[in-house]
């Protein structure tokens, strides 16, 4: 019997496990998933629950049952390709006859003094957890700093806007409008909502070191009773380590079957993958959807398709509390209420539909 191992019940992993189950995969395969926690985290919501307007039960859903998936809880701690054995802490390796690799992303600090150390973060549902508590327990008035303007920055500091309306919330940006790479419309879109309910936005910043109760921009010392770090994604430390090629990312190079250069075993889905769009939930999901094709010709002996499809994105959607967002659906932008509703469809689709 096969041992099919995934690590990770991210994006791409839910949906490797959502096309091979329950009649797609062969019966001389099985699959082994591992992660730290019972069920599979949106992650795209953690801002929600990091703010205090979602339970934590609405970022979960529950990984599928099968005969031939065997689920193992537990922290990775190395990937040995050359034994094809994968470690966990305090726990047996666990071996492997084909992997994917899904690990997602850490935040990356950019070697700014005291950012690892006096900033909370929204990158895993235990850090998020925390950034709620540490938030919601803040007294009126506090002043909330977040770094980085991108879409969870932007999402969190929007979403902490509704739920705790008598906090203030800073947002520093490095471009010199929100969204820069966005068109202007969203943009302005953007800045006018957070304009005209007081939320701050620094542009062209640089944030130079991080202490406890203060950050500093530009070396200005601005006064802050929590700081949230946005700024910055990197593949985890289990990857780092992994003595394959990287790009300037530090993510993974791979062959266009999604396979680590020398091994066509292991595979590489999401965050952690070098691929030419940004990381994403959707980016994730392709990949996967390509990998299961790329595996199931593989397993049967068969030839592989000379190129694969590129992977169409359909758009990217972003909110601003709960009855507005933004987005551009096929390269248009669409802002408002329709936006938001859009998100919120999406979401629900994934959620209850399984992708």
């Amino acid at each position: 019997m096969k041992n099919l191992v995934i690590l990770g019940g991210g994006y791409g992993g839910m949906r490797v496990l959502a096309r091979l189950l329950p009649n797609q995969l062969p019966d001389d395969v099985s699959i082994t998933l591992v992660d730290r926690v019972p069920y599979h985290c949106l992650k795209t919501e953690y801002y929600a629950l990091a703010a205090g307007t979602i339970s934590d039960q609405h970022v979960r859903v529950a990984f599928p049952e099968h005969p031939r998936l065997n689920i193992q809880y537990g922290d990775i701690t190395k990937i040995d390709t050359k034994e094809k054995m994968v470690h966990l802490n305090d726990q047996q390796p666990i071996s492997y006859d084909d992997l994917i690799v899904g690990l997602g992303c850490e935040d990356k600090y950019h070697n700014v003094p005291g950012a690892d150390v006096y900033t909370h973060s929204i990158q895993s549902i235990a850090k998020s957890r925390k950034t709620y508590e540490t938030l919601n327990n803040l007294p009126a008035g506090a002043i909330v700093s977040i770094v980085g303007a991108g879409l969870s920055g932007i999402e969190l500091a929007s979403e902490l806007n509704e739920s705790r309306p008598d906090l203030t919330v800073k947002l520093f940006d490095r471009g010199n409008r929100i969204l820069s790479a966005f068109p202007e419309r969203l943009s302005k879109y953007v800045q006018n909502w957070f304009n005209s309910r007081s939320v701050q936005v620094i542009n062209n910043s640089n944030i130079t070191k991080v202490e406890e109760g203060a950050l500093y921009n530009h070396d200005e010392r601005i006064e802050s009773d929590v700081v949230v770090w946005t700024a910055g994604i990197q593949p985890t430390h289990v990857v780092r380590a992994m003595d394959v090629e990287k790009d300037k990312q530090g993510r993974v190079v791979l062959t266009k079957y999604h396979n680590i250069p020398d091994d066509e075993h292991v595979y590489v889905v999401g965050d952690c993958a070098s691929l030419p769009h940004a990381p994403s939930a959707q980016l994730a999901e392709g990949q996967a959807e390509q990998i299961v094709q790329v595996l199931l010709k593989r397993w049967k002996n068969e030839e592989l398709p000379e190129t694969l499809p590129v992977i169409k994105l359909k758009g990217i959607m972003g909110s601003l509390g709960k009855k507005h967002g933004f987005g551009l659906v096929a390269e248009r932008p669409i802002t408002g209420r329709v936006a938001r509703l859009i998100k919120s469809g999406i979401l629900w689709m994934y959620k209850y539909h399984n992708g």
